[in-house]
């Protein structure tokens, strides 16, 4: 009898749960983009102010502080749509089938590099092998560039970094900008578009660090959903964030952003290979 009155009840209730859903917030989050979280917070709010705007919808807006509690967030369902970078995505898509809708552009494309910055003065003819024994920073566990990437790319050397270098991670990439650049450490890892940026706003010069390693290109960060958020919610998004031209990217977006192009799902197929190589995803 109940099941029979809540199949019955479905159809009368459903435009009053529309019109519910409707005026509740979109949650949305994003990870630690900028040097603090204020910061992420007035270079991202408009973006997501247009797809709620979109939508018809208030929103929220969680900034985290740390790359792999964004992937939490969106896999437990505290949010319903993320701006995140792809070793996030990633492991948002492993545990919880998280799904990414678009690609951003930065400067009209969808691939960036990861780094390894090296201290100015420092001489290394050859890398890794003149750096042996050097200090290095890590970012933390949750980053494409700063753990995920550079990681792999001395597993294929048949390096571990830990016993390699004198080795620490959980940094933030702006504090691995300011480490290099100030002497605490040799080496660090970043990603070519922030250490331009920070050269660009005057926190650091070029010539007070070198790139000693750049990888190759990565697909850019994704804007993803939860995997159970409703398919009209998901199109939507995904038009709002599509439609951004170049001209109207200076409004909408960060600096340098230029717009999105649609994810497929071999987008972040080399960023899953590097995960599963390293034993951080399951294998099932």
């Amino acid at each position: 009898m109940i099941e029979r009155r809540t199949l019955l009840a479905a159809p009368l209730l459903a435009p009053a749960l529309a019109q519910a859903q409707s005026r509740a917030p979109i949650r949305f989050a994003v990870g630690p983009f900028q040097p603090t979280a204020g910061d992420t917070r007035r270079a991202y709010e408009p973006f997501f102010a247009h797809l709620a705007a979109a939508l018809g919808r208030p929103f929220e807006l969680t900034v985290t502080t740390d790359w792999a509690g964004i992937a939490v967030a969106l896999g437990s369902g505290q949010v319903d749509c993320a701006w995140m970078g792809p070793w996030g995505f990633v492991l948002a898509q492993d545990r919880a089938r998280a799904e990414a809708l678009a690609t951003v552009l930065y400067n009209g494309q969808p691939t960036y590099h990861a780094i390894i910055l090296g201290r100015s003065g420092l001489s290394i003819a050859r890398f890794p092998e003149d750096a042996r024994g050097l200090s290095i920073s890590f970012a933390d566990a949750g980053s494409t560039s700063g753990w995920l990437i550079p990681h792999f790319w001395f597993s294929q050397q048949g390096i571990d970094p830990r016993t390699y270098f004198r080795y620490r991670d959980g940094a933030s990439h702006a504090a691995n900008v300011i480490s290099v650049v100030t002497g605490q450490v040799d080496l660090a890892t970043d990603f070519d578009r922030n250490f331009a940026a920070m050269i660009a706003s005057g926190r650091v010069r070029a010539e007070q660090a070198q790139i000693v390693w750049r990888s190759a290109p990565l697909p850019n960060d994704a804007l993803a959903v939860r995997q159970d958020l409703d398919d009209a919610t998901k199109r939507a998004i995904a038009a709002a964030a599509l439609s951004i031209t170049p001209e109207a990217a200076p409004r909408i977006m960060p600096a340098n952003y230029t717009g999105w192009v649609a994810a497929t799902p071999q987008t972040y197929s080399q960023i899953e290979a590097a995960g599963r190589a390293l034993g951080r995803l399951r294998t099932s």
